[in-house]
């Protein structure tokens, strides 16, 4: 039995579906990967600074080169693509347990998706936050200050670093927020994995954990990725063509008997 064939059993016997979505989810709606052949980073290896928050924070000329990427960033003008809607139409089916996602451009939630089933682990794009008072804001306002002639703005509240909510290397994810992603990854029978290189960490490691508590993994990546061996099936073919076909796979009796774990703060 082909990968393909065995996805669509497996999501075809899920009732409760966890899936981890990265990058390469939003290629298609014209928004770069960072790793990938034509990834930001793999095009311009310089391009890494402006995610490094001690760089951002230390250097005025990396902040200010970082308002005019935002300024340029595609999610601005992106639409949701057939991916996106495949999780929509997951959810409706009643399946989807919760939607963990890397991304930060919220096409997801502009697909349709309820915001309440989505984790975003890396923050969002769409707000700003001062790095020393802690003050948060849209992005929207700060980007007009930038077209008016700030090239770094800073905090009107206090004057700090602003920023935006996302989640740089050099900074800890949000413990609520990872504490949501580690529950819906023990709280499900499947556990998708799409468009994710997962080598980012603590996000790459919930495959393992939803593993680890029983539940069958599927990726849906265009590259190998570190876990592929632990993956009961591994899709290369473009995710909106691949992730429409298996959500809409015929329901087929449970594949997997449900276990709640609770909350990881409890655990002893």
């Amino acid at each position: 039995m082909g990968d393909r064939q065995r996805a669509r059993e497996l999501f075809g016997g899920a009732r409760r579906i966890t899936a981890l979505t990265g990058a390469g989810v939003s290629t298609a709606s014209g928004i770069p990967d960072f790793r990938g052949p034509n990834g930001v980073w793999t095009r311009n290896p310089a391009a890494q600074r402006l995610s490094d928050i001690d760089s951002y924070v230390a250097d005025p000329q990396v902040r200010e080169q970082a308002w005019r990427s935002r300024a340029e960033h595609p999610a601005w003008t992106a639409e949701p693509n057939a991916a996106h809607r495949a999780f929509v139409d997951l959810d409706r089916s009643g399946r989807l347990r919760a939607l963990l996602t890397q991304n930060i451009d919220e096409l997801h939630q502009r697909a349709g998706l309820d915001r309440d089933r989505v984790v975003e682990l890396h923050g969002t794009i769409f707000q700003v936050v001062c790095l020393d008072c802690g003050a948060v804001g849209p992005m929207s306002a700060a980007l007009e200050r930038v077209a008016a002639g700030e090239a770094d703005p800073p905090c009107r509240s206090c004057g700090g670093i602003l920023k935006s909510a996302t989640i740089s290397f050099g900074q800890s994810l949000d413990p609520d927020v990872i504490r949501a992603a580690q529950c819906a990854a023990l709280d499900c029978d499947l556990f998708l994995a799409a468009g994710t290189s997962l080598t980012v960490h603590p996000a790459a490691g919930l495959a393992e954990l939803a593993v680890k508590a029983g539940a069958e993994l599927v990726i849906c990546n265009a590259e190998p990725t570190p876990y592929d061996e632990l993956a009961a099936a591994v899709l290369r073919e473009p995710l909106v063509e691949v992730l429409p076909e298996l959500v809409a796979a015929p329901l087929t009796e449970p594949t997997r008997p449900l276990r709640t774990w609770g909350d990881p703060s409890t655990w002893s």
